[in-house]
């Protein structure tokens, strides 16, 4: 009877040690219960969250919306007092109108100086022919008076007659080389009263972009954050006002590096949310990170120690949230999931690309 019951608390005791090896392969997925499905709950819903701010200084004369508000592109949040910009406005403007009378009057000037040249050039013209008159006249007078037909009076006048038209037309000359400087002169300051205009246009640009930046609008659809603004605030260039989260978001799900062999993109993926009681979605993998999450952190551990434990790291992976699932309208940045993928399913509709090939393009954007 002793001997019976010894051997059935061996056989008792055997059959609880192999229920046991069983159960902790089992646990640990180890041979014979490998399984192709890696699930992390490392894994979180992203967005890209803008921080709306403004670009200008100024007190708040208009807060718009609310908290967690929904926001279409353009519509207005935070209005600044726009009292100085519009003055500032005017002020460019009025600068403008003045340059611009200045270089039209530049080409007033620029009109006459041609006139003038025309004028110079009939004077040299008319100083010339001048010159061949009284050049001809003392030509004539001149062997007269060596044979004593003329008076030496005749030939005193005819003489000066002839230096006169001589001095006239230097002085003509040099009336039309005024003039063409004069000329020259205006086309150079025209090129400046051009550039001033140019310059006062830019200045009513900016003020004009100053006087729409008072109005500080929604750049995309989305939803609000809390909004810090209040009205008789003053804020800076750069203040944080309230946040806008876009309704695109996206699954990042940190897989060990174990656990990557075999995932490609476009694999199917399962995922749960807490926050919709363990609500089950799907996606598919979009795009692997280039490097692991130690890689990016700001205090990077140093490895190279004399005391070393290795520790499996992360690798995070984005995931695409299919489309036409009424619960991912309910997915907030920030919330908890639990992502699971079959590394053995096929890859439907996107290029089987692995691990490696996405690492050689880590410039994607979202």
């Amino acid at each position: 009877m002793f001997k019976l019951f010894r051997s059935t608390a061996s056989i008792a005791a055997l059959i609880l040690g192999i229920a046991g090896i069983i159960l902790i392969l089992y646990a640990w997925r180890l041979p014979p219960f490998t399984s192709s499905v890696q699930t992390t709950d490392n894994a979180y819903v992203r967005g890209q969250v803008t921080i709306i701010s403004p670009q200008l200084a100024g007190y708040v004369a208009e807060v718009a919306v609310q908290d967690f508000q929904r926001v279409k592109a353009g519509h207005l949040l935070v209005k600044i007092d726009d009292r100085i910009f519009e003055q500032k406005l005017k002020q460019a403007k009025a600068t403008l109108a003045s340059q611009q009378a200045a270089l039209a009057n530049s080409e007033q000037k620029r009109l006459s100086d041609e006139a003038r040249i025309a004028s110079s050039e009939a004077q040299v013209a008319s100083a010339q022919a001048a010159l061949t008159a009284a050049e001809a006249n003392w030509n004539r007078i001149e062997p007269l008076l060596e044979r004593g037909v003329t008076t030496q009076s005749q030939a005193d006048q005819a003489r000066a007659t002839f230096d006169q038209a001589t001095a006239a037309l230097h002085q003509a000359e040099a009336a039309q080389e005024v003039a063409r400087q004069d000329l020259a002169s205006t086309l150079v300051n025209r090129q400046s009263l051009e550039a001033a205009v140019q310059g006062a246009e830019a200045a009513v640009h900016l003020a004009e972009i100053d006087l729409q930046n008072t109005r500080i609008v929604a750049p995309q659809d989305g939803r609000l954050g809390e909004v810090g603004a209040r009205v008789g605030q003053y804020v800076a260039a750069g203040t944080q006002l309230m946040a806008l989260v876009p309704e695109k978001v996206w699954i990042i799900a940190n897989f060990k590096e174990t656990q990557l062999a075999g995932m490609k993109v476009g694999q199917p993926v399962t995922f749960t949310v807490d926050a919709l009681q363990h609500a089950e979605l799907t996606g598919h993998i979009e795009r692997f990170s280039p490097a692991a999450g130690s890689e990016f952190s700001v205090l990077r551990a140093d490895n190279a120690t004399g005391n070393f434990t290795k520790v499996a790291q992360r690798v995070p992976v984005r995931i695409a949230i299919d489309p036409d699932q009424p619960l991912a309208e309910r997915l907030s940045p920030g919330m908890s999931v639990v992502v699971s993928t079959d590394t053995a399913a096929g890859v439907s509709g996107v290029p089987s690309t692995g691990v490696t090939s996405q690492a050689q393009n880590p410039n994607e954007q979202p």
